[in-house]
């Protein structure tokens, strides 16, 4: 489980761990992590915690948020990574979460190349002659079977998404959206999660000046709703969503 380690000065003063997706932190005693500070606002700012994924918010404070001494208003946290609010430093420690280290970012957008997979061959096997017989057969003698309905299309609720790759290196390959949170990007440059919710994916831009395109428009700092065959882009690479049969 992900903690945040409080500070002031070098001085350790406590550990929180981060057991809710949501907890604030600022200087009412209705925050999740109170410090109680003039330099901090009323409600300062917030870390969403989805699975082994983390990421700060800045609520608007007065004096603004530092990660690592740089400005942030949203970030996505690393192990290791220090939140700054006045002269208190809440240094972020990940346990058992698998850092990318590589900076490719065809290589590292997806997490992991082994999660990739081509497209499956679209080829049917033939019919062997044996049923090609028992059909004929059958058709001859009035026994024709009843005709099978066709299944209904899959909701967004009920299909799992998936993402293709429409240019660069890893061009054609896909990754199944199985997780509840799907982190993409490069870390410090540009990086958005695709959420996994019951009805539907919807994609958030997290880290860096850039925000992504979707169908050509640059979206704003709020979830967005995907659809079949929409198209993203992320620090230049080109993606299609789109969704698979449950």
């Amino acid at each position: 489980m992900a903690k945040l380690i409080l500070s002031m000065d070098g001085l350790v003063l406590k550990e929180i761990p981060l057991t809710k997706e949501r907890m604030s932190i600022g200087r009412k005693a209705s925050n999740d992590i109170q410090i109680d500070n003039l330099a901090i606002s009323g409600e300062h700012a917030a870390v969403v915690t989805i699975l082994n994924d983390s990421f700060l918010e800045d609520l608007n404070s007065t004096n603004g948020t530092l990660v690592n001494s740089q400005p942030a208003k949203k970030h996505f946290l690393k192990n290791g990574d220090v939140i700054e609010l006045g002269k208190y430093k809440l240094k972020y420690v990940a346990e058992q979460v698998q850092q990318v280290h590589e900076a490719d970012f065809e290589k590292t957008m997806i997490l992991r190349p082994s999660t990739l997979k081509p497209p499956p061959a679209a080829e049917q096997p033939s019919a062997t002659p044996a049923e090609a017989k028992n059909s004929f057969a059958d058709t001859h003698a009035g026994n024709t079977p009843p005709p099978v309905a066709a299944a209904p299309p899959p909701t967004a609720a009920a299909a799992t998404g998936a993402i293709q790759i429409l240019n660069g290196a890893s061009a054609g390959r896909e990754l199944e959206l199985t997780k509840t949170l799907t982190t993409l990007g490069k870390p410090g440059v540009q990086v958005a999660v695709i959420a996994r919710r019951p009805h539907g994916y919807f994609i958030t831009h997290v880290e860096g000046a850039q925000y992504p395109v979707l169908n050509g428009q640059v979206v704003d700092a709020q979830a967005h709703q995907l659809a079949d065959h929409d198209v993203i882009e992320i620090a230049g690479i080109k993606m299609e969503f789109f969704l698979k049969n449950a």
